[in-house]
């Protein structure tokens, strides 16, 4: 499928490849250099080797012997108590299965965490959810580190964990690697009414049970979350990058559909190894191409805001140097093609029945907005993924997918996008660099200007809420000292009821964090991820109550009456320390709290390709 570039497309794409020749190429050696013809276990020891298969089966200790099939390591997020990741209980067993069957052998290589911030928010286990990721990777990481594996299988899901995944599988870049989805759950109560109970509840209109019942019917059984959300639009975008089968990303859990692409899965991982004749380096699919596609179907499907973090983070493991002007940039050009909550009243069911990946591909193919010319598990070429699975029988087979939206409430085509623009940009201005949503804030409310209130603290805002003391004024809220160094960056979901309710009541609203807002922010203006954070010095530690303070996503401007003074003036409150840090294990990340990046770099504690030797962390720079 050969259409003419975008010319932002083009450009974006041209100099992320430009200012990542260096460190792209750094990267590109080294996994080349880490590629082995044989299988990866050929150079280990007799003693080491007979580690590696003493727990398998007689058989599977026979091929584990030889030199002929490869050996596959299945990474598992595996837990059940999380509802989307309760799935993967059975699956590695049928994964073993599958990859036998396609001539290879598989073992479960190792278990990484998976939290749930939906569970977390505004609890002190909300504060180790971003430094989650990386321990993520970190263990993938390990999981691989055996040289007994010529490629992988990941399973994961949800917020931080698909990103720590392919971080550390980009460690091992040498490695063909294939994510497996579990999909969503079945819809529920819609998620406009858990919405509308919620702020309901923020009110005191209704009381604790009733908001249960709400829930519990939002949130009910196996699966992801149904909401666009940050699990969610990891799917997505596992699929766009390549590392996903074509339409499988939300397929309901426990169909027959989803039983045959599980397998199907298993088999493509075993054929893209040397040894299955088809290798696709996980490292060779992930570039600069496929970073701006992701960029892209992000934007245009009105995705999370965490992938501001987590994108620059996976582009720096893979060598590339993307940034949030980057992501700004194509925001102003691609169109808003999905309305999904909380950006509109449909969930991921519906979007996929619209049409869902395979049409949005196919959409934005046509408008020049993606590059075709990337490699994927499914072959060479992006066009794989206008194609969606059918069962005919027990035979799985991939047909062509919709060329036109069956629901244009939901999903419509860039020829006529619900917006022109993908709604998130970056604001810049005496406060710092901040990235803002706004496909789901009205235009009257995309500009605020009103006085600061300061908060280092968001159990202090929903007090002075709870307390009336923000009834009847406009303001900005300032929630500081949120950052990655300050206190792990938890989301500030929990902030979100109460802000709609003022916005609701007629007062001019906004926020302004160093912190994150999950992917689900919404109808209130946030300008979150500001950096430099408050716990490194940044512009937010020095603002007082009554600041008047400009939020405007029109302009892309975050501004301060008196910028002049901020600057001369001495920092007040301070990030939590000593004792405040001690329980539910915020202690054991001391270090990642002194050595953690900026959140434009990815708030990762993970040098990139692209740093100089003698940089210093930002939270010991300041």
């Amino acid at each position: 499928m050969t259409r003419t570039l975008h010319p932002v497309v083009a450009d974006v794409t041209a100099r992320i490849i430009e200012r990542s020749s260096q460190s792209r190429g750094t990267y590109l050696a080294r996994i080349r250099a880490a590629a082995d013809r044989g299988p990866m276990r050929g150079k280990l020891a007799c003693a080491n080797l007979a580690h590696g298969f003493a727990a398998a089966e007689p058989a599977d200790k026979e091929a584990l012997r030889g030199r002929t099939k490869p050996n596959l390591a299945i990474v598992t997020s595996y837990n059940d108590m999380l509802s989307a990741h309760q799935p993967y209980g059975d699956y590695p067993a049928a994964l073993k299965k599958a990859v036998i069957r396609a001539g290879g052998i598989a073992q479960v290589a190792g278990g990484v965490p998976a939290m749930c911030d939906g569970i977390t928010q505004g609890r002190d286990g909300m504060q180790l959810s971003l430094y989650s990721r990386d321990v993520i990777a970190m263990s993938t990481a390990i999981a691989l580190s055996h040289d007994m594996f010529d490629g992988a299988l990941m399973l994961g899901v949800c917020d931080k964990i698909v990103p720590g995944l392919l971080i550390g599988a980009l460690s091992f870049g040498h490695l063909p690697t294939v994510f497996v989805p579990a999909g969503p759950m079945a819809s529920g109560l819609p998620n406009g009414e858990k919405a509308r109970v919620r702020q309901l509840f923020a009110e005191g209109k209704v009381g604790r049970a009733e908001l249960l019942d709400a829930e519990a019917a939002s949130y009910h059984s196996r699966g992801t979350c149904t909401f666009y959300g940050t699990a969610n639009s990891n799917q997505l975008l596992m699929e766009v990058l390549g590392l996903h089968l074509p339409g499988s990303s939300f397929v309901n859990p426990g169909t027959p559909l989803r039983e045959a692409l599980t397998a199907a899965a298993g088999r493509r991982a075993a054929e893209l190894t040397r040894l299955g004749g088809e290798p696709m380096p996980v490292g060779e699919v992930v570039d600069e191409k496929a970073i701006v596609n992701a960029c892209v179907a992000l934007l245009a499907s009105g995705g999370s805001t965490n992938h501001t973090l987590h994108l620059v983070a996976i582009a720096r493991a893979a060598g590339v140097a993307l940034t949030w002007q980057d992501l700004s940039d194509l925001s102003a050009a691609v169109p808003l093609l999905a309305r999904i909550y909380p950006n509109g009243a449909a969930d991921v069911n519906h979007f996929h029945a619209a049409g869902g990946i395979a049409f949005l591909v196919h959409t934005l193919l046509r408008a020049g907005m993606l590059h075709d010319d990337v490699n994927t598990i499914a072959g060479r070429g992006l066009w794989h993924y206008t194609t969606e699975p059918v069962l005919h029988g027990d035979e799985l087979t991939w047909e062509e997918g919709p060329k036109a939206s069956l629901d244009l409430d939901v999903l419509r085509p860039a020829t006529e996008p619900f917006a022109a623009d993908g709604g998130l940009k970056v604001l810049t201005g005496p406060l710092g660099t901040a990235v803002i949503k706004v496909s789901a804030v009205a235009p009257e409310h995309r500009v605020v200007a009103a006085p600061a209130l300061v908060f280092d603290d968001q159990l202090d805002f929903l007090t002075a809420f709870d307390e009336g003391r923000l009834d009847g004024i406009d303001l900005v809220a300032v929630i500081r000292y949120q950052g990655p160094a300050a206190n792990g960056m938890p989301e500030l979901h929990k902030l979100t009821p109460a802000l709609g309710v003022l916005q609701d009541r007629g007062q001019r609203v906004a926020l302004v964090t160093d912190g994150r807002m999950s992917g689900a922010s919404g109808k209130v203006p946030a300008a979150i991820h500001v950096t430099p954070e408050a716990a490194v010095g940044g512009p937010l530690s020095r603002v007082r109550d009554g600041d008047l303070i400009r939020v405007d996503a029109d302009c892309g401007v975050l501004e301060i009456d008196d910028a002049d003074s901020l600057r001369h003036r001495i920092p007040t409150g301070r990030a939590p320390e000593g004792l405040e840090w001690a329980g539910t294990g915020r202690e054991l990340f001391a270090a990642f709290r002194a050595t953690v990046g900026p959140a434009d770099a990815g708030a990762s504690i993970f040098p990139s390709y692209d740093a100089p030797a003698t940089e210093v962390p930002v939270a010991q720079a300041v």
